[in-house]
């Protein structure tokens, strides 16, 4: 077992509103290893931002709570942090790349202020030495250091997320986190900007959390995968374990509505319905109603974690009967 960076243990996170409470995260646990990367994926509303807000704490409170879990960063649980305490670890040991490089930059300062804003508040550097070191690591995503002293708007998608890229990783930190960094740039940009961000991390030797509902992009870079639906982990494993072993009836239906060029079919299966409500989840397994394994118990009853492999663990009811297997739609070997 590789050192853990990152333990998150029954994590709970509800957005208490005036007319309901959305239980945005329903006990979440999952770990990150030095240097692993692990893929978070599910469907919008499942819930993988807001589990990445609360290991920054940057759930917006109120509304937003933490009402029980712990998550351990570099053994040290920071949940119960006070601010100014979590401001020092926030960018030094766990930083955040955000979806939009658009809206993450502020226009008023340039590139290399805002890199070297972070290097010199963590690292307790001078102006100038911040703002060479500021350079240097444009540099290293590509961009010349003369650009240093531009604007945002001065660059283009894929330059601006290069540009998040180098402050989140301005002061090497032992986690980084990923919130779908490719969905506003074009395909050709996109495969540059993950080339990149595999690069830096493996020269960093840093661990990260990809968020994201592209499975193309968590074959590319992730080594363990976490698989979310209304606010819980339903599925856990490795790459291998997720891609040629799948074992929840949502992971396959995310699969099936994928299209495969050694299957040409006609249509693609999509996933009936719709995610519940997470102001008004079901009371038995959340996926019960869109499941075409669903049994009658499957709507009454919650389903617990239960481990096939070592590491390959599935929350489905299901497999209380020893024949039940998932097949895909083109096989899993």
């Amino acid at each position: 077992m590789s050192e853990k960076v990152l333990s998150i243990e029954n994590l709970v996170v509800h957005y208490e509103l005036e007319a309901e409470t959305v239980h945005a995260v329903n006990g979440i646990s999952l770990s990150i290893g030095k240097e692993e990367t692990l893929g978070l994926v599910g469907e919008t509303g499942a819930g993988k931002t807001t589990a990445a807000l609360s290991i920054m704490r940057l759930i917006q409170s109120p509304p937003g709570a933490i009402k029980s879990g712990a998550v351990v960063l570099n053994g040290r649980d920071v949940t119960g942090l006070p601010i100014r305490r979590m401001e020092a670890i926030r960018g030094k040991e766990v930083a955040m790349i955000f979806q939009d490089p658009m809206t993450s930059l502020d226009p008023v300062f340039t590139v290399g202020d805002q890199i070297a804003e972070s290097i010199a508040l963590h690292e307790k550097l001078s102006k100038a030495d911040a703002m060479k070191r500021a350079e240097e690591i444009l540099e290293l995503v590509g961009i010349p250091r003369s650009r240093a002293l531009e604007y945002p708007h001065q660059f283009s998608g894929g330059m601006k997320q290069r540009v998040v890229i180098a402050i989140a990783l301005s002061c090497n930190p032992s986690l980084l986190i990923a919130d779908e960094p490719t969905t506003a740039l074009d395909v050709t940009i996109q495969a540059q900007v993950l080339e990149l961000m595999k690069e830096l991390k493996n020269k960093y030797q840093t661990a990260m959390l990809m968020i994201t509902h592209d499975l193309g992009v968590v074959s590319e870079i992730c080594d363990n995968v976490a698989v979310m639906y209304a606010g819980r982990i339903v599925e856990v494993g490795s790459a291998k374990d997720i891609f040629l072993h799948t074992a929840h009836p949502y992971t396959e239906g995310l699969f099936n509505s994928l299209p495969n060029i050694n299957a040409r079919v006609e249509s693609l299966k999509p996933i009936p319905g719709l995610m519940p409500n997470p102001a008004e989840l079901p009371p038995g397994c959340a996926f019960a109603p869109r499941c075409s394994y669903a049994g009658e118990r499957c709507h009454t009853s919650k389903p617990v974690p239960r481990e096939l492999e070592s590491g390959h663990i599935v929350e489905c009811l299901a497999y209380d009967d020893p024949s039940f297997q998932i097949v895909r739609r083109w096989g899993n070997g």
